[in-house]
């Protein structure tokens, strides 16, 4: 009988090709999501899917009675200047609505191992020195990573008492075809359709600010060996957490330069002022993950850009061709 896997936020950008990998490995897929950002496209022909918030009582039924072998944890306010702006609205779908679905797990009788997708760059804070590493202090700057913070903290707590198998990984900036220009690492997807319309770069602040670039296929894979492979025992906050990144931080600048490459554009580069709660410098550390679960990142980031710019391109193509 084929395992089973429940994703939330399945229609989303990073849930589509998580499901596309669980489907390819032989798992039965069933899809949770509400629609609100993810799109009906990106759901897999060999899915099940439940159009539904995590946060409502249908959700913590189908959690409850579905006999999950892993519930993949993807769902999630992902816009970290919407949770500046309405922190309570963000930690009522992202604290609240996961509270939802662990305690339906907590009353169902199957052993579902959870895979929570956290933050690995804005959960540490700017006052840390990178690459971060999964034991660094926390002090978060905006309500969203309090958020996902609030929800490993919680996650850690269910294993200890409850028995709650779960794994918390600390994605980097994921990017890739697919990716919507909304969220924590929308710049790529924003960038490219800056490109194919001709338009200047904008830049807040500087550009000197680093993230950790990792492209989405080798996130799909990281979260494919965390949902099935051994996990270490669940003692601390940090025990059962692990960066999803590259190891390197690159600049806004850098990354632009680098996409105008991938798509042999000559658009300029404008600069805007920062942006409040905006991390300075980050990127991960990837060690404990590469010695947990034999995981390296396999795609190289001038590689995942032109791979992202280029399907970009491809739907600015069908949708040209479906126009006329």
């Amino acid at each position: 009988m084929a395992q089973r896997v429940l994703i939330t936020g399945g229609a989303g950008f990073i849930g589509s090709h998580v499901a596309d990998l669980f489907l390819r490995e032989g798992w039965t897929v069933e899809i949770l999501d509400n629609l609100v950002t993810g799109k009906r496209v990106n759901l897999p022909a060999k899915a099940r899917f439940h159009e539904m918030d995590i946060r409502s009582t249908e959700a913590a039924r189908l959690v409850r009675e579905g006999k999950f072998d892993v519930l993949v944890h993807l769902a999630a306010q992902m816009d970290v200047r919407k949770s500046v702006a309405d922190p309570v609205f963000d930690a009522n779908t992202n604290v609240v609505g996961t509270l939802n679905l662990l305690e339906a797990i907590r009353a169902g009788e199957s052993r579902t191992r959870v895979v929570f997708s956290s933050t690995g760059g804005a959960i540490y804070g700017d006052f840390v020195t990178p690459p971060n590493v999964e034991t660094f202090p926390k002090d978060p700057e905006s309500p969203y990573a309090i958020a996902k913070y609030a929800v490993e903290l919680y996650l850690a707590y269910y294993g200890r008492v409850h028995g709650l198998d779960a794994v918390s990984l600390r994605f980097g900036n994921v990017y890739g075809p697919r990716q919507d220009p909304h969220g924590e690492a929308g710049v790529v997807a924003i960038f490219s359709g800056r490109i194919l319309d001709g338009q200047p770069l904008t830049v807040f602040g500087d550009g000197e600010q680093t993230r950790d670039y990792v492209f989405v296929g080798d996130v799909a894979r990281a979260t494919w060996l965390a949902a099935t492979a051994s996990l270490p025992p669940q003692e601390r906050l940090d025990s059962r957490a692990l960066n999803v990144g590259t190891g390197a931080g690159t600049s806004v600048l850098t990354l632009a330069a680098a996409l105008k490459r991938a798509a042999n554009s000559d658009v300029p580069v404008q600069h805007a002022p920062k942006r409040p709660g905006e991390q300075q410098t980050s990127f991960l550390s990837v060690a404990k993950i590469e010695k947990t679960l034999g995981w390296k990142p396999a795609v190289s980031l001038d590689e995942g850009l032109r791979e992202t710019f280029e399907w970009f391109a491809a739907q600015r193509g069908t949708a040209a061709g479906a126009a006329r």
